[in-house]
């Protein structure tokens, strides 16, 4: 039926339209849990009525800034309340939230800054060495905000505006935050990518409520394993910098949930708040759950209960199989920056459940969340077939993803060549829906006319009892094309035990099983003390490649 056939609604004048905007999504939680706590480390604790009188001030002190809808507001800030607060009351004014990657060089924070156009820059006082390196090269930046967790006021100066909090408590406590297009721009932040400058992705406030509402629908809808409810009790481990925390802050509000931010993520800290916060619901790289299994709180800490999502980089069964030893509810979640981010959940059927299919599924890349629609497809972008073995590039269509790189016109075509969004990963989906991502399209190896999983290397080194981390890459090699060279951090006290043969053999053990390809077994392994990794923590195989190729 084309559009002018169908049948559009009758409006009463009177009636509200409803606009999907992010103030919407306070509405229940403040209705229903106006005395939930909100937490910041051991700095502060305050009720969701408090929560929401403070989102009001901050509206107000930034329209007394001069503040117009459409202008950008950036933010580096660790995990606080604050950042919560900025999340809310900067795109219900009409702005744009830009969460500031702080871990980026100063020379890329400048190019972000420029590059969205900031006017207001709120500034968390630790990162004032790198505001101090770049503010000259700062185009459109006009008044900046300190943030503080001790009160220190503000340098003096035309530059800054003053004190977060001193500047919160002068503002008036209501404020009128208008309807407007749910289409809006609410938030920028910017893809931390191996190759070139860093690219801005965007989301609108309807883009972001219906992310916040899948997702949440996707958690719910678990009947056991992977279940998010009310009861449970928040604390991000992705940086709020990083789309939105995986937009899992907009879902504890909405649903009204005691929410804990842990500030710098130090592992003891972390443990500790796990502890006597009841934390119990979290998500994070691999590598941060490593960090907080290893530190020494955690070795006396009770941690059973704590259920966590796992991305950014995949999840090996041996991780999984060590956190579900220490009684913690590890799944997969997938996605990427452009994804707003989440597409899939690797929840696990009650009836695998402490089956011989338990660990398997938790590492798969999962399935696919309410309104999302997920292919893998071959070069013509005709389907491959959903038998679990069959490799395609994974492509998605869902309501929530960036319809463009900003100000990037011809990346943003490439991205969505064929009206469907390009994820670079190749995977394979099972009869049950499961989709396994198996590598990069980039990292990939071709060795003796073969196609080789450098995470499938990677899972298989994983297993061997003295393995901590590894990370397999290819390099040229004038007779094969590719050879899998493997990367290896040891377990402590591991050191001088293990060599590359030993190695090597546990790879070829799975070779003699009919796991993977001989072309597979590494032609060396390395062992290091740890792996380059990006500014989030993914694996940032580019770099191993270009540090090692050159030395050959």
């Amino acid at each position: 039926m084309s559009a002018a056939q169908a049948h559009l609604i009758e409006t009463t004048p009177q009636a509200y339209g409803y606009p999907l905007l992010i103030k919407q999504l306070l509405h229940s939680a403040l209705a229903t849990a106006p005395d939930q706590e909100i937490v910041y480390a051991d700095q502060r604790r305050h009720s969701y009525a408090e929560f929401d009188r403070r989102i009001q001030r901050l509206g107000n002190m930034l329209r007394g800034l001069g503040l117009q809808p459409g202008n950008t507001v950036a933010v580096m800030d660790w995990d606080s309340h604050r950042y919560l607060e900025c999340f809310f009351a900067v795109p219900m004014l009409g702005c744009v939230l830009q969460t500031v990657n702080v871990r980026l060089s100063p020379e890329q924070i400048a190019y972000t800054l420029n590059h969205a156009q900031a006017d207001v820059l709120l500034v968390n006082s630790d990162f004032m060495p790198v505001l101090k390196q770049i503010r000259g090269e700062l185009n459109t930046l006009t008044r900046c905000v300190l943030i503080t967790d001790d009160g220190t006021p503000a340098p003096q100066g035309p530059g800054f505006a003053g004190e977060y909090e001193a500047l919160l408590s002068q503002a008036e406590p209501v404020c009128s935050f208008p309807d407007f297009d749910e289409n809006a721009r609410a938030t920028t932040f910017y893809t931390t990518g191996t190759t070139g400058l860093p690219k801005g992705v965007y989301f609108s406030h309807r883009q972001l409520v219906l992310h916040t509402l899948s997702v949440t629908a996707g958690l719910a809808l678990a009947p056991q394993q992977g279940r998010l409810h009310r009861d449970d009790v928040y604390m991000p481990l992705t940086p709020m910098f990083h789309v939105h925390a995986w937009g899992l802050p907009y879902v504890a509000t909405m649903a009204g949930l005691k929410q804990v931010y842990p500030g710098r993520y130090v592992p003891d800290t972390i443990v500790r708040l796990i502890e006597t916060e009841k934390v119990t619901f979290s998500h994070c790289v691999p590598t941060i759950l490593q960090m907080v299994l290893g530190c020494e709180a955690a070795k006396s800490a009770d941690l059973s209960g704590w259920k966590m999502i796992i991305g950014g980089s995949a999840m090996t069964s041996s991780l999984a199989q060590t956190a579900r030893e220490r009684g913690i509810d590890v799944f997969t979640g997938y996605g990427m920056s452009e994804t707003c981010p989440i597409l899939s959940l690797g929840q696990v059927p009650t009836a695998d459940l402490g089956t011989g299919r338990d660990v398997a599924t938790r590492v798969k890349t999962g399935r696919p969340l309410p309104l999302v629609a997920l292919r893998t497809v071959d070069g013509e972008m005709q389907d491959c077939p959903r038998d679990g073995s069959s490799t395609g590039e994974v492509v998605v269509r869902a309501p929530w993803l960036t319809q463009g790189y900003l100000h990037q016109p011809q990346a943003s075509v490439d991205l969505w060549q064929g009206g469907w969004l390009h994820t670079q990963d190749i995977g394979h989906i099972d009869q049950r829906g499961y989709l396994q991502v198996t590598d990069r399209i980039k990292d990939v190896i071709k060795t003796g006319g073969e196609w080789v999983s450098s995470l499938q290397i990677e899972e298989i080194i994983a297993r061997h009892p003295a393995v901590a981390e590894t990370a397999v890459i290819g390099l040229q090699d004038g007779k094969w094309g590719e050879r899998p060279l493997a990367l290896v951090v040891l377990k402590a006290g591991q050191d001088g035990k293990v060599d590359s043969e030993a190695i090597r053999r546990h790879v070829m053990a799975a070779v003699d099983s009919g796991q993977i390809s001989r072309y597979g077994v590494p032609d060396k392994v390395e062992f290091v003390s740890e792996l380059a990794r990006t500014s989030v923590g993914k694996l940032n195989k580019k770099a191993m490649r270009e540090s090692r190729q050159s030395r050959s």
